[in-house]
């Protein structure tokens, strides 16, 4: 699969679409946990953002990370943002951890995310990989990655939240 059908691309043509003026810039990295999205967050934070979509925590599930950690990588990521750009707006795409970790962990892990939009005025998107995790005909042979057809159903996803958080914010 290439780059420009991975979702990041996708919703970029989107909002080219629809004629707003803006740059997207996927900084994300195959197989990066929370913490290692929290080492590069300042390279990231050299050009203006004016909404980050915060979508990392799924290597951490895949991992059995500790979910305090979790929650406290995202929040500093969310931290530094907002301390370089404090009228960014933030978008968090919600992740669930795999059932082979138990119920609790998977619960918790869900609530980082429900948590961190809450306490941070955040918009979430539930589950982004809502209609696509598991189903193996949306997957790569990994059973992990989506295919070109999941990134496509997964940029819609995206797109529904981010569209009127885009708006908003170029319309004041």
């Amino acid at each position: 699969m290439s780059e420009t059908e991975a979702y990041p691309a996708l919703v970029a043509k989107k909002i080219d679409s629809v004629g707003l003026d803006l740059r997207v810039v996927n900084a994300g990295v195959s197989g990066e946990t929370s913490a290692g999205a929290l080492r590069r967050i300042d390279w990231l934070l050299r050009s203006p953002i004016v909404v980050l979509v915060l979508e990392s925590g799924a290597n951490d599930a895949l991992r059995g990370q500790d979910l305090g950690a979790l929650k406290s990588n995202l929040q500093e990521i969310i931290t530094r943002t907002l301390s370089a750009y404090p009228d960014a707006r933030i978008v968090i795409t919600g992740m669930e951890a795999p059932p082979n970790l138990g119920s609790s962990y998977t619960s918790e892990f869900r609530a980082v995310y429900d948590d961190l939009a809450r306490e941070n005025e955040a918009t979430l998107i539930p589950f982004l990989l809502e209609g696509v995790g598991g189903v193996p005909a949306l997957n790569q042979a990994d059973g992990i990655h989506p295919t070109a057809h999941g990134h496509s159903m997964i940029a819609d996803i995206v797109w529904e939240v981010l569209e009127p958080v885009l708006r908003e914010v170029i319309n004041g």
